[in-house]
């Protein structure tokens, strides 16, 4: 007795199988995490360092390059970036997507700490930040108000709002933005602070020495014990005004004498503007294994509940972003994408079988499959999220598949007389060893994605075991359910048939009959149709070549992100005056929603101010006409670029999660040991043959060396006269000028800064330095104008280095219909033409994981095609046989690409996937038509030809239907609109074409084959025997 006999007697242990499988996927749909792409540990570790006033030579050289070297040295970094500019030094470490970040961190600070001693003494200490994820925070909060001033705000918020968000489950971190925290602002008056003989060392040592924290301790008697505390700091304004900065002759001279102290800003280089008004702003960043559609649900049920209503009078708050909006609704349309695809599937199949009883089987595994499909996910602790989705949808045309080709063989059985128990017993038979075939074949297609690393890796494992786990059930539903469903649900032949049925069943006989006519004609040039198959086979690696290619399509996410520049040595209040025509913008475009901005952003130490970032939030996709992309293009970026003062440019941020990179698609890094003069102007060059192009829309490089610099030059003999060393002059300029914090005062238990420098009246150009006066030996002031001169120089915005060599970044934002690979390969020209000996080129951000994944895919490609060859060799006992049934994928492959290389969609991630998973599908036919013909030959005695005739054409109504199945199934992804839409269109479009033109090409090419290639068996006869289609006994 076979294997499927058991299930066909027992219907019962049948029934109990398929309802276990049923349980247990509804148990663990319940408990699957909902997300919007699977768990990814990217990760960038963050190594910030300030220096107040320092410039950004200084900087590069003793902060920068001995941390870049020690932090290099830790494992599993992909790749280093840094950047030395006024004030700060940033290092970031891009890490491996298989590394484990917590052991990079380890490693990192202990490097970093080991250093600490080697860095200059005024600088502080290096911050080091794990950052996991995304870059853009989950959701953005806005604070606004017109009473309270922005340290006001700020300090609400890190006391009361920011609390209640980080300690909720899920949250990583609440980062507040354009916060303004409290500082105590000493404002110095160099006018009156020479009329009074003092010098900003002064200050700066009263500050110190004058304001500090004790711990007494406490008095023990014999019974008593009593705590000591002394109010050697101090607190506030006025206690600050009082302080005694010197005594000269008796007479005392007070802090308020010569300075005006109040309760300031910690920094006045950033500001934050949301729909065009002042505001501070909370990012709420998830943290990389928690569901974010939870985390961010319970954040609004705190808002709801806890944040808004305690708000302070005239304080308005409000969300000007939330990405879960776009991960709820494109969910939403896969969930009602796969309905639609089930729908469709049983129409195809009562189409095609015409009784309402034969659709029944296969519209119960379906669902069964997919459902059962959940409990194998949380085995292997996937989610459920848009890629696992986008699977279902794919296991639907496929799962099907088993079903309908068991179904169908039984049907066949009946149509010739025999019970429909007996044909359930003989058709399962039949084709165990088939399906058993078809299921391992589709499960070993996915296994090699298992092995394949970087972004495509982490995020397609999920994608395709849960296709797998879907199959391989379908299989086991089309081995034990299917079989005993027929048994119980198909009526016997004499019973008669519904008319439908019956027209249908003539059809297909004439159909069959049509073909296998064309087929035994075709037959007769075989060597005509080989010949079409090799050209197939040529034309695909040419339809390869001319695709164009990209990472992944352009989503539309209801967001647009713009990065804005302007001159190197503008301030803050003259990039507003600009970044606020952004906001007018906004009002004029019906789809925006929201625009928010960021003045004076990635400003450290006191540093630039010069660039600004936002967003414009658009309406739900339900609200609006137009899509993100059609805004962006028509209304947006043409505007922005007419802003005068700013260089700047607008993207949708990438579909796929990115690991760093400043936001552009193209990131091209030039990189060399030679100076940055050399390499300013190689970069220069590669620029003008871009623009020469016409592909990009915008062009910058991040070095530019025009921001200007005074350098103050001492006279060092002069100054050893006067008695005046190197150090005093410097604490006294830095203590006038650089902003940096004295000490620390206590405000409501929490400590602040107290920031001593120049009242801005004072400082307003470089002239204005020769007024400030330093001390002699004597005692004496001089003014600084005595001992130095001003030179004038320029210097970069920014000293960048990449993987520890001097470097510039090419960012740029190809046209629309330019693909990165074609932007890219532009740039890549150019450089080999440019570039001497020595110099390198490199990509960061989406540049670099489009050159990492586009061939790792490739190669998972044809090593699945090897693995399915193996496979079946080892299934079929034989090495020609998998050789015939692998002719069709070529047939399919070529018929996909053919669209892809008319432009209907790029060669990229999704499409590669698509047709990774075509080669499974399509291979099904041939293992179908050789296995029986194979069949036919030892069992019938039929010859070679007649048994690949009588073959193909008994198993055409299968073929036919597996294929509509799929092909329809397809239909609603080709149909989609709204979020996600263009990665689920990529897919389905490639499935669609390449199982349709697949299919057409291999009913004749294969046969073909088969006479090339197939083993003969001896047998003589030209048709079978009479009986009806008599079939081959169970193999």
């Amino acid at each position: 007795m076979k294997f499927t006999d058991i299930f066909v007697n027992k219907p019962v242990l049948a029934s109990v199988v398929s309802l276990f499988i049923l349980l247990l996927g509804l148990r663990a749909g319940s408990e699957l995490n909902v997300r919007q792409y699977p768990e990814l540990q990217n990760a960038v570790i963050n190594v910030t360092t300030a220096y107040f006033g320092a410039d950004a030579d200084l900087i590069q050289g003793f902060i920068t390059t001995p941390l870049e070297r020690e932090v290099a040295s830790a494992e599993g970094i992909d790749y280093l970036v840094s950047s030395s500019s006024a004030g700060i030094s940033q290092i970031q470490a891009y890490l491996r997507l298989d590394y484990d970040p917590n052991e990079a961190l380890t490693q990192i600070a202990a490097k970093v700490n080991k250093l600490r001693g080697e860095l200059p003494a005024a600088s502080e200490d290096p911050v080091i930040e794990l950052q996991q994820g995304e870059q853009i925070a989950a959701m953005y909060l806005s604070f606004s108000s017109e009473i309270l001033t922005n340290n006001q705000i700020t300090d609400y918020l890190v006391r009361v709002v920011e609390p209640k968000l980080a300690t909720l489950p899920g949250v990583q971190r609440a980062q507040i933005l354009g916060s303004g925290s409290f500082a105590m602002r000493v404002w110095l008056k160099p006018d009156r602070m020479a009329a009074l003989g003092v010098t900003a060392s002064d200050v700066w040592a009263a500050l110190q020495n004058n304001s500090v924290l004790s711990a007494v301790g406490a008095t023990k008697g014999q019974m008593v014990s009593i705590d000591l505390t002394a109010r050697t700091d101090l607190r506030n304004e006025d206690e600050f005004r009082q302080l005694v900065v010197r005594e000269q002759d008796g007479a005392i001279i007070r802090l308020g004498d010569l300075a005006d102290v109040e309760l300031g800003s910690e920094s006045y280089g950033s500001s934050v503007q949301f729909n065009g008004d002042r505001a501070t702003f909370i990012g709420v960043f998830v943290s990389p294994d928690a569901n974010s559609l939870d985390v961010i649900r319970a954040v609004r049920e705190v808002w709801d509940a806890e944040i808004t209503p305690q708000l302070p009078e005239g304080m308005s708050a409000a969300i000007p972003y939330d990405s879960t909006r776009y991960i709820e609704d494109a969910i939403g349309e896969v969930v009602r994408t796969i309905v639609e695809a089930v729908l469709i599937v049983i129409v195809v199949i009562f189409l095609f079988l015409g009784s309402l009883r034969s659709v029944l089987i296969p519209a119960i595994a379906v669902p069964l499959s997919l459902v059962g499909a959940l409990f194998l996910m949380l085995l292997m602790g996937f989610t459920i999220n848009l890629l696992t989705l986008l699977a279902m949808v794919l296991a639907i045309g496929i799962v099907v598949d088993d079903a309908i080709i068991v179904l169908e063989n039984i049907h066949r059985h009946i149509e010739e007389g025999m019970r429909p128990k007996d044909a359930a017993l003989r058709g399962a038979r039949e084709l165990a060893w088939p399906v058993v075939a078809m299921t391992t074949t589709l499960v070993a297609v996915y296994l090699p994605i298992g092995f394949l690393g970087g972004l495509s890796g982490a995020l397609f494992i999920e994608f395709a075991f849960t296709l797998a786990g879907a199959v391989l059930l379908s299989g086991v539903i089309a081995l034990t359910l299917s079989p005993m469903m027929c048994a119980f649900l198909l009526k016997p032949h004499d019973a008669g048939q519904g008319r439908l049925a019956a027209w249908l069943d003539a059809r297909f006989e004439s159909l069959r009959r049509a073909y296998l006519r064309r087929l035994h004609g075709a037959l007769e040039t075989k060597a005509v149709i080989a010949v079409f198959g090799a050209l197939i086979l040529v034309s695909t690696y040419f339809l390869f070549v001319t695709s164009p290619s990209e990472l992944a399509p352009e989503e539309d996410q209801g967001f647009v992100f713009f990065v804005g520049e302007s001159d190197p040595y503008s301030t803050l209040d003259y990039l507003q005056r600009y970044t606020d025509e952004i906001a007018v913008i906004a009002e004029d475009v019906p789809e925006v929603d929201n625009i928010f901005q960021i003045n004076g952003f990635g400003g450290g130490g006191g540093g630039s101010t010069n660039s600004a970032i936002g967003g414009f939030v658009l309406k739900p996709w339900s609200e609006r006409e137009r899509s993100t992309k059609q805004v962006l293009e028509q209304d947006i970026q043409p505007r922005i670029g007419e802003i005068a003062a700013l260089n700047s440019f607008a993207v949708i941020p990438p579909a796929l999660p990115t690991a760093g990179g400043g936001g552009t698609p193209v990131e091209f890094i030039v990189g060399g040991t030679g100076s940055l003069e050399v390499i300013q102007e190689l970069a220069g060059e590669i620029l003008g043959r871009a623009y020469g192009s016409g592909k990009f829309i915008f062009l910058n490089t991040d070095l530019k060396i025009d921001k200007p610099r005074v350098e103050i030059l001492v006279d060092r003999d002069k100054a050893a006269l006067l008695g005046i060393d190197m150090r005093t002059l410097s604490t006294d300029m830095a203590a006038m000028l650089s902003g940096g914090y004295a000490n620390r005062f206590a405000l409501e238990n929490r400590s602040y800064r107290v920031i001593p420098q120049v009242q801005r009246s004072d400082r307003l150009n470089p002239e204005q330095l020769g007024s400030f006066y330093t001390r002699t030996r004597s005692g004496e002031l001089v003014p600084l104008s005595t001992l130095v001169t001003l030179q004038e120089s320029v210097q970069p915005q920014q000293l960048k280095r990449f993987q520890q060599l001097n470097a510039v970044t090419i960012s740029a934002v190809p046209r629309p219909g330019v693909t990165l690979g074609e932007a890219l390969g532009i740039l890549e020209q150019a450089a080999a033409e440019v570039l001497p000996p020595g110099y390198s080129v490199d990509y960061a951000g989406q540049s670099r994981q489009f050159k990492t994944e586009g061939s790792a895919l490739m190669l998972t490609f044809f090593f699945a095609i090897v693995v399915i060859y193996l496979v079946l060799a080892a299934q079929f006992e034989s090495w020609r046989d998998p050789l015939i049934m692998l002719i069709t994928v070529p047939m399919a492959i070529c018929g996909a690409m053919i669209f892809v290389s008319l432009g209907l969609t790029t060669l990229n991630i999704y499409t590669q996937v698509g047709l990774l998973t075509l080669v499974g599908v399509i291979s099904k036919h041939g293992i179908l038509i050789v296995e029986f013909a194979n069949k036919l030959q030892l069992e019938s005695g039929l010859s070679k030809r007649a048994a690949i005739e009588e073959a193909a054409s008994i198993r055409l109504r299968p073929v036919l239907m597996t294929t509509a199945a799929l092909v329809f199934a397809m239909v609603p992804l080709l149909i989609a609109t709204g979020p996600g839409a263009a990665s689920r269109f990529a897919m389905g479009l490639v499935i669609a074409s390449g199982m349709t033109l697949g299919t057409a090409f291999t009913l004749f090419v294969l046969p073909a084959m088969y006479l090339y290639l197939a083993r003969d068996h001896g047998g003589t006869l030209e048709t079978l025997p009479p009986e009806g289609h008599a079939q081959p006994s169970a193999a």
